[in-house]
């Protein structure tokens, strides 16, 4: 092949090769935390077909994909995969407390621009290109409070994704008035195409958290940028 993989996770690099299918998770070649609730084998990749595939081994865990300018972005359910045609590809997922991310790049990848998208090739993956989404002041500040470990981390590895508790004390709002903008919020993604924001009868309230916030980031609806409106707010509560 002519392509290579790469994966960069906490600063380190770890290339699979080709003919060999190389296992993430908790207990696999990329060893990524050994938090209970993580997969002992959650993402594989390997070369088929004249391409390397990201595939989803595991079997509750969906896992977020974006370029890292955010104008593709995907929902690789269990069971599901994708080629990687991108030179760089954002890979985020939830596992209990916590968020992971780690980047695939692949050399002499087929796609490069903002305008070209590889369509889905699974049922169970849902890409969609979300457009610009207008957010009020406080909308942006809930997303700020509830990316904040991510944001000030740089994306290093893993942070734990703050309850809703912890969010609202963070920005001084009564926990009524958070859960409702967090809704809200919530809304307005799903009506944009989000998946996996919906509440209803199964939808635990940890992963639409998650969700949210994997979204936040790789979308870049919030960046690291954003971060001094939230300072403000903490400096307006002393």
């Amino acid at each position: 092949m002519d392509e290579s993989v790469a994966i960069e996770f906490c600063g380190e690099w770890f290339r699979p090769v080709s003919g060999r299918t190389y296992a993430i998770g908790r207990d696999a070649d990329l060893v990524i935390d050994t938090n209970p609730y993580l997969h002992r084998r959650l993402l594989a990749i390997d070369a088929e077909h004249g391409l390397w595939w990201l595939s989803n081994t595991g079997q509750s865990i969906s896992v977020s994909l974006a370029t890292p300018d955010g104008a593709y972005q995907a929902v690789l359910g269990p069971g599901a995969r994708v080629p990687l045609v991108f030179p760089a590809l954002v890979v985020m997922f939830t596992a209990g407390a916590y968020t992971y991310e780690l980047t695939v790049h692949t050399e002499g990848a087929r796609f490069s621009v903002r305008d070209s998208f590889p369509r889905p090739v699974d049922d169970h993956v849902g890409s969609t290109t979300i457009g610009a989404v207008a957010l009020t002041s406080s909308q942006r500040l809930l997303l700020l409070a509830m990316c904040e470990p991510i944001l000030r981390g740089g994306l290093v590895g893993s942070s734990q994704v703050p309850t809703s508790a912890a969010a609202a004390e963070r920005l001084g709002w009564p926990l009524t008035t958070f859960n409702r903008k967090l809704d809200n919020v919530c809304d307005k993604l799903d009506r944009e195409g989000v998946q996996g924001l919906r509440g209803g009868v199964g939808k635990l309230a940890t992963n639409r958290r998650a969700r949210l916030v994997e979204h936040a980031v790789l979308s870049r609806l919030v960046t690291a940028a954003d971060l001094p409106l939230l300072d403000a707010v903490g400096s307006e509560k002393t």
